[in-house]
């Protein structure tokens, strides 16, 4: 099969496509064709390298995936030769406290796709079985694997982490991005008042077009002050930070009394530099959030499937444009999230 290849960490050079060896699914796995790939600031941090975290390369990248299941393994009897599926990124141990009790990502062993064993980047990938949900047929390819890391990692935040309610005002940072655009759609859903950011007119605009209440430029101005305005001085209830050291002291200084933040991670980088004083005075809550539980998915997947969630796809490139997808998230040209597809789909329509 063809499949992206990382031997080493650095530049978009790295990002090979060789001949591989078709997966063989263990008995608990199901062999997936792969019809659609959907890309993520992940992915570009497998193929960076990460200062302190070791990646098991040379490894296929990839999180997020649709397609068609080709085989099942021999303890497989719940799904079919023909499913059409979208591929649960998180990977646990399945029988551990944290399992047994619905939060597999708190399991010890938990991983995600294309970060700790191979991922979808290429023509067929094996799975776990439970990683392997049925999608319903009103859902193409590129929908199907345009939403489960970002939309999983949003509603772990908002919904589990910050239990937001109608009564909350949200601050949600960069609403182009795959992880943002779901937050603004997660947001008015619990019928949330939304400001967002974002860096260009364009993405402005599609930000309103998603729920957005007020969109405000991410790179120009002072935003606490804009955001004091428009909440009459109070501030927000919520901030969902995943950009980092750029964005965390104004978002600290957004946040109302009582305030939460919640966040994902630090794409501009690791630091956190804030006053204390703030954090006790204002009774403030900073709180992290990685990917969030199985069964959080699949509620998710309802919501998709019946149109109260929708998966932006802003465009679809042949596998062989890794090297331009990669280059388009490093320089911010996406709203949504980018869509590989490999030669052997023959088309992404159901």
């Amino acid at each position: 099969m063809k499949a992206v290849v990382i031997h080493e960490h650095g530049d978009l050079d790295v990002l090979r496509i060789e001949e591989r060896e078709k997966p063989t699914p263990r008995p608990d796995e199901v062999l997936i064709e792969v019809k659609a790939i959907g890309l993520n600031h992940l992915d570009t941090w497998v193929r960076r390298g990460v200062p302190g975290h070791t990646f098991p390369l040379p490894m296929i990248p990839g999180c997020d995936g649709a397609g068609v299941i080709v085989e099942t393994g021999s303890l497989v009897d719940w799904l079919q030769v023909g499913d059409r599926v979208a591929i649960a990124p998180g990977l646990s141990c399945g029988h551990c406290p944290a399992c047994a009790s619905g939060a597999d990502n708190n399991c010890p062993q938990y991983g995600i796709l294309g970060e700790t064993q191979d991922g979808s980047c290429a023509e067929y990938v094996a799975v776990p079985a439970r990683n392997a949900l049925p999608i319903p047929d009103q859902l193409d390819f590129p929908q199907a694997a345009a939403f489960p890391l970002t939309f999983l990692t949003a509603w772990h935040m908002l919904v589990e982490r910050c239990g937001i309610t109608p009564s909350d005002t949200v601050l949600v940072h960069a609403a182009g991005s795959g992880v943002g655009s779901a937050a603004v759609q997660i947001a008015k859903l619990h019928h949330a008042q939304v400001i967002a950011t974002a860096g260009t007119e364009e993405k402005r605009a599609q930000a309103v077009e998603l729920g957005a209440d007020h969109v405000l430029p991410s790179r120009e101005g002072d935003l606490a002050k804009s955001v004091r305005e428009l909440t009459g001085k109070r501030g927000v209830d919520i901030v969902f930070e995943h950009v980092g050291e750029a964005t965390m002291p104004a978002s600290l200084r957004c946040l109302a009394r009582n305030g939460r933040l919640v966040t994902c991670g630090a794409t501009t980088g690791p630091k956190l530099e804030a006053d204390l004083r703030h954090l006790f005075f204002k009774n403030l809550s900073i709180l992290g959030s990685t990917m969030g539980s199985r069964s959080e998915l699949i509620r998710i997947l309802d919501l998709v499937g019946s149109g109260l969630l929708k998966p932006v796809v802003d465009r679809v490139l042949p596998l062989e444009q890794i090297g331009a997808a990669h280059q388009a998230l490093h320089d911010r040209t996406a709203f949504g999230k980018i869509i590989l597809v490999p030669d052997s789909s023959n088309g992404v329509s159901p």
